[in-house]
């Protein structure tokens, strides 16, 4: 995998967001003769149905993966500020330096030693740390931001076997009635 996270290709968990797993049909025959599979196009249907649920699981797994992907360098950024500010602590002097104001739009700002920092939390909310306190909370969001986009890539990983095995049933059950129904034709 290339992701951060520390899970592997052979984890024993299947999917972490509980995608059902597509079950792969190895004997269309005995299949077909299930009693709730009594039209091939009902079931095409069906898998057709389950396959689009897959790609709406997609998008979203792949949104997340964007939004985790965006969210560790702020969060790394935002971590080595504060190491900055520890380091500069004790300091008389203040430091100078810029911060964003907007997109593109950066401001000149003269900060004084200072023992604590305000961390913006999302949702309209905003709570003043110590330095080290602040540097203890950055540094966990940072390693479950990585753990979550480990299961991301895990599951998206997943997901896609199961594009795979569902496409190739929808192959499979459409072939099977192709072949009854020439079987069908040649019989009458």
């Amino acid at each position: 995998m290339s992701g951060d996270g520390d899970i592997s290709e052979h984890d024993p968990k299947k999917s972490y967001a509980g995608i059902p797993e597509a079950v792969f049909v190895d004997n269309v025959d005995e299949f077909m003769a299930l009693s709730e599979n009594d039209n091939a196009d009902k079931v095409l249907k069906r898998l057709d149905e389950q396959h689009q649920k897959y790609k709406f699981m997609e998008f979203n797994l792949e949104s997340k993966k964007r939004r985790l992907k965006n969210q560790i360098p702020d969060l790394e950024k935002s971590l080595k500020m504060i190491v900055m500010l520890q380091k500069k602590q004790d300091a008389t002097e203040d430091m100078e330096t810029q911060f964003l104001l907007s997109d593109q739009v950066y401001m000149k700002a003269q900060i004084a030693p200072t023992n604590k920092v305000c961390l913006w939390l999302g949702a309209n909310v905003m709570l003043e740390y110590t330095l080290e306190d602040a540097k203890n909370l950055l540094t966990k969001n940072i390693e479950q931001a990585k753990k979550n986009l480990g299961y991301v890539e895990h599951d998206l990983y997943f997901l896609r076997d199961q594009f795979t095995t569902t496409e190739v049933n929808m192959a499979r059950v459409y072939n099977w009635d192709v072949k009854r129904r020439q079987a069908a034709k040649v019989a009458s």
